[in-house]
């Protein structure tokens, strides 16, 4: 069991008791100030009165495996932690300079001490923050929201993840700390198993907007995750916006009072926590949770665009985060729709060299699409997924790619964009392609699947530049983009054109020299992977 022992007495080694006495295991006190010793032990703690610089006092400690010297007397400390080095000399040390430090003695305990806290540097440092970048921004936020001063809409992206709903939820929680009235607002469905996990056990209060349907009166806007409105949510395009903080790179100038838009972090959660920190505000577990859980999930667990800031973001995180709920978060059951869809995905994939696509069909559950390319990215030699399916009379396409220069957001934007809404990260992205006149046809119809089918592995493997997808274009004209109608949606002609070639090339595909092949079926790792399809994003 681990074993603490604190050195001293004064306002650091009183914080460090109160902290330390919460936690398990066996926390200690040594202090030769009987009065603070005899509050300790009221307090349930062990405490005794000795010497802290004398070997032999130190000794009779036991073996802990953590000392912290922070007496207020900074000869003190160092003599104490000599002793300690003496003593136990593998222990883990940390030493408390005090406010009078010398040059020398700060040095000496350096050169001694694991860690050291130097009151006057920390103080120091605190006030450069907030008189630097980060205080500036801060200023400016906090500015923009009390001059709202009343209610405030926060929307995140449509069928927000964990780091929208995470960062939504701690930008309220500072807009309410200003006089503000936050409500956060999304479109679309919460459906990933985590997703519904995370939101009922951290007990967040979200309102889902129908399609369509207006944004309720408010006095202010914010966007999280996402940085234009009409792009990605409901929101009409000319909405005003007050303030917009995001990590996705943006293609286009962005339009708001306060724009916060940092790409070279790996979650929008960590822009939230530097402003909590900054502010000097104090997360509650559940916020604190669902922050770590949505910089984990945006970084693959630490493994995606990751930077120093969500590490330390991490850090400060933790000791206020709930690690049992997210154990529960992590690990809840999984649909048989979503099941199914994955299933779907293994069973009809298709490859060309590297890259591995899959049409699913009917979607119930447009998040399963993003499982379902988590996990085909695990097959043997492959490095780029996508996997696509219609719901509602939109085309959705999830995206993954590891181990590859590709840049998927890019490709998917180049591919997709100019005849719906696509983008991403580097190595995860999506897209979504209205149907137009072709909802009216049923989704699981053979030669609305087949068009599908054509538009979406054509467009994709013209982008990457691959040379896998020649057998695939006898599917329609060279001069057909998918845009029959004004709107970029698909008509009943490009339907007719693309099938008609369908059918007559139907042969010549299946018996091609294999540069388009369809994979053997016969996999049946049918789980869902646990990441989550953040990658929607369309800015």
């Amino acid at each position: 069991m681990t074993s603490r022992l604190v050195l001293g007495s004064g306002k650091l080694a009183g914080v460090l008791v109160d902290e330390l006495s919460e936690r398990q295991g066996r926390l200690q006190v040594l202090s030769d100030d009987e009065n603070a010793v005899e509050t300790y032990r009221e307090e349930g703690v062990a405490a005794e009165v000795g010497d802290v610089t004398d070997d032999a006092t130190l000794a009779d400690c036991g073996t802990p495996e953590t000392v912290a010297v922070a007496s207020r007397n900074p000869e003190t400390n160092v003599a104490a932690a000599r002793a300690v080095r003496r003593v136990f000399s593998d222990v883990f040390l940390l030493a408390y300079t005090g406010f009078e430090a010398t040059a020398d003695q700060t040095t000496v305990l350096e050169s001694i001490a694991d860690q050291v806290v130097d009151p006057v540097a920390a103080t120091t440092e605190r006030l450069i923050d907030r008189a630097g970048d980060a205080g500036l921004r801060a200023r400016k936020l906090t500015s923009v929201l009390r001059d709202i001063g009343g209610r405030l809409a926060i929307v995140t992206h449509d069928n927000p993840d964990p780091d929208a709903i995470a960062s939504a939820v701690t930008l309220g929680r500072i807009a309410g700390a200003t006089g503000c009235e936050p409500m956060i607002y999304y479109y679309g469905d919460i459906t990933h198993q985590e997703n519904r996990a995370f939101v009922n056990l951290l007990d967040f209060d979200l309102v889902e907007l129908d399609p369509g349907a207006d944004l309720p009166d408010s006095d202010g806007v914010a966007l999280v995750d996402h940085s234009r409105p009409g792009v990605n949510d409901g929101l009409p395009a000319d909405t005003p916006v007050d303030i917009v903080i995001d990590h996705h790179p943006p293609r286009f100038p962005v339009d708001a009072r306060f724009v916060d838009l940092r790409s070279d972090v790996g979650a929008t959660s960590t822009l939230l926590v530097d402003y909590l920190r900054t502010l000097g505000i104090t997360p509650t577990r559940e916020v604190a949770t669902g922050l770590l859980f949505g910089i984990r999930i945006d970084t693959d667990e630490y493994t995606r665009e990751v930077s120093a800031d969500d590490f330390e973001a991490t850090a400060f995180l933790v000791p206020h985060a709930d690690a049992g709920t997210l154990d529960r978060i992590e690990s809840p059951s999984i649909s048989a729709e979503t099941l199914e869809t994955v299933a779907r995905a293994i069973r009809n994939r298709e490859r060309s060299g590297s890259a591995l696509l899959s049409g699913v069909g009917q979607l119930s559950d447009r998040d399963a699409l993003a499982q379902a390319a988590d996990r085909l990215l695990d097959l043997e030699d492959v490095t780029t997924t996508l996997v696509y399916g219609v719901k509602d009379g939109t085309i959705y396409i999830s995206a993954r790619a590891r181990g590859t220069d590709l840049d998927l957001g890019e490709t998917l934007r180049d591919a997709f964009g100019q005849i719906g809404s696509a983008g991403g990260h580097a190595d995860m992205a999506g897209a979504q392609i209205s149907l137009g006149l072709l909802d009216a046809i049923d989704a699981d119809d053979e030669s609305l699947s087949e068009v599908v089918r054509a538009i979406v592995t054509d467009r994709f493997m013209d982008s990457m530049g691959s040379h896998g997808n020649k057998v695939l274009t006898g599917l329609y004209a060279d001069d057909y983009h998918g845009s029959g109608t004004t709107d970029g949606s698909l008509s009943l002609d490009d339907l007719a054109d693309a099938t008609e070639r369908s059918t007559e090339g139907g042969a010549d595909r299946a018996t091609d020299a294999g540069q388009w092949t369809t994979a053997d079926s016969d996999a049946d790792d049918t789980g869902a992977d646990e990441d989550e399809d953040e990658d929607e994003e369309s800015d």
